[in-house]
């Protein structure tokens, strides 16, 4: 039995050797395992662990000669027949509009087309437009260039939920050199989260921020409201003492009711009738002419005098 399986063995692996042309080395694309050979047959998938490089058309001529390939379960033109079972450690989770870098490792240019394409893997079909796209990749007229092994693609906004369970969906590269009729495939695994986590964070910070001026226009009001409450007992404790220097200690009290009237006048608009320092004893005070409250003042002064010489 070990006669027979070295030739085929050896058989394989000359057929990867010479396929050997290209694989998405990041992010972690799917892998061959047990799963795969399950279904696509021991061959075939020793085949790819030699050299997961190799082209779905190599795999089907070592298809071809195998009793243990079972064409429906392998499905082999979806992702070259590796299996989800065999990478649920290689899972990526990305959200809507995340930008995803790609490394592709092409060991062979080939003249052919390219694109990359969110994949529906239950029924191997491209989900909207691919993401990324050549009309002319890995020409061996120019050579692979830079911007075919390096590129970034962003996750598509309008996915839903079609991608919210691991397996349902893969990032596909896929490469179809025209020139010599091969086909490379390279699958990446992903879940895609949504990103309300961010919308809910921005609005909490709106939230915030907008508290944060409310409560200080309402400081600000409150300290105008202060500033204002505050100034007229100030003027008014100035009048006050202005009219209390020009009269004796027996009518002070009654120096409250001239203030009150002049409802807290700054000492500018005091009558200098008022705040004039009284002569002697017995002098006469000049009659006041500005208002009746003024007049009123006169007389509390005159009588103050009047007790004060006696």
């Amino acid at each position: 039995m070990m006669k027979q399986f070295t030739p085929a063995l050896a058989f394989a692996s000359m057929v990867s050797m010479v396929n050997a042309h290209g694989f998405v080395t990041s992010p972690q694309a799917r892998m061959p395992g047990s799963a795969m050979a399950s279904a696509c047959g021991n061959q075939v998938q020793i085949n790819q662990e030699s050299d997961n490089y190799g082209n779905i058309q190599g795999e089907l001529q070592v298809a071809s000669s195998q009793s243990d390939y079972n064409a429906a379960e392998c499905d082999i033109w979806l992702c070259k027949g590796y299996k989800f079972a065999d990478n649920k450690d290689n899972v990526q989770s990305y959200t809507a509009g995340q930008k995803v870098d790609f490394t592709v490792d092409i060991r062979a240019p080939h003249t052919g087309v390219a694109n990359v394409s969110v994949v529906d893997t239950s029924a191997n079909s491209v989900i909207g437009k691919p993401l990324i796209s050549w009309d002319v990749y890995a020409s061996t007229a120019t050579g692979v260039t830079d911007d075919e092994t390096s590129f970034s693609v962003t996750i598509p906004e309008d996915l839903g939920s079609q991608c919210g369970t691991a397996g349902d969906c893969v990032l596909q590269w896929y490469w179809y050199a025209e020139s010599i009729d091969q086909t490379y495939e390279s699958c990446v695994d992903f879940t895609l989260g949504g990103d309300s986590s961010s919308s809910s964070s921005g609005s909490s910070s709106s939230v915030v921020v907008s508290s944060a001026a409310a409560t200080t226009s309402a400081v600000a009001v409150s300290t105008s409201s202060t500033a204002t409450s505050t100034e007229a007992p100030a003027t008014s404790t100035s009048a006050a003492i202005a009219i209390e220097t020009s009269v004796t200690a027996p009518v002070a009290a009654q120096t409250t009711f001239a203030t009150s009237t002049r409802q807290a006048a700054s000492p500018s608009e005091v009558p200098s009738s008022i705040v004039a320092t009284p002569s002697a004893a017995g002098s006469a005070l000049p009659f006041p002419t500005d208002s009746a409250s003024d007049v009123l003042s006169w007389i509390e002064s005159l009588l103050g005098n009047l007790v004060g010489s006696n």
